[in-house]
Parts: structure tokens; C-alpha cells; sequence
């Protein structure tokens, strides 16, 4: 009994950890963290005004709130910074700062 308990209290706390999918419309399976990544280095990086929300919404399906807790989240892994003003931007991939840095020979 103590062996079930654990194990779906360690299920639990990992559940917690793996990026969320969602299911399109014709079923496929979408990875929305990636969509969301691909979507906002596409404006740029940032996710700040009304004009970076809305390609946004348009390329991932996602709604307003959706994003917003996926940039929530993000902020929370350390895949995006709060800007000052307001929004977020976004440090993985094609946004990641190190990656576009100059390479030193």
C-alpha cells in the first residue's frame, strides 16, 4: 500500500515537470510549448503588446489566457524574462542570447 502511495505521489510531482500537448482538431497530437516558442520568435522575442499577441493567437490556436500561462510558465523555467513594462521575452531557441552571440575564435 505504502509502495502504490508513493509511486502515484512521485507520478504526481512529475506530471508537474513535462511540457503539456494538446489535441488539434484533426487529432494529431501538438506540442503547444514548441508552437508557442516557434510563434513568438517569429515577432521577434517579445510578447508584449496587443500587435505580439495576435500572430500569436493565429499561430498556435491558443487563446489569450492559453498564452499567458504558457508564458507564465516559461518565466518559471527560466525560458523567458519578465520585461519591466509589462511581457515577456523569450530566451530559448532561436531567442536564446548566447546562441546569437558572436562566436570568439
Amino acid at each position: 500500500m505504502k509502495r502504490a502511495a508513493f509511486t502515484l505521489a512521485v507520478f504526481t510531482l512529475l506530471a508537474g515537470c513535462v511540457e503539456t500537448t494538446a489535441r488539434g482538431g484533426d487529432g494529431a497530437v501538438v506540442d503547444s510549448a514548441a508552437n508557442f516558442d516557434a510563434a513568438v520568435a517569429s515577432i521577434g522575442c517579445d510578447l508584449k503588446f496587443e500587435s505580439d499577441y495576435l500572430p500569436v493567437e493565429l499561430q498556435t490556436g491558443m487563446s489569450r489566457e492559453e498564452i499567458q500561462q504558457v508564458a507564465a510558465i516559461k518565466v518559471r523555467r527560466g525560458q523567458a524574462v519578465a520585461l519591466s513594462g509589462g511581457g515577456i521575452r523569450s530566451i530559448v531557441g532561436i531567442c536564446d542570447p548566447a546562441a546569437n552571440a558572436p562566436k570568439q575564435s
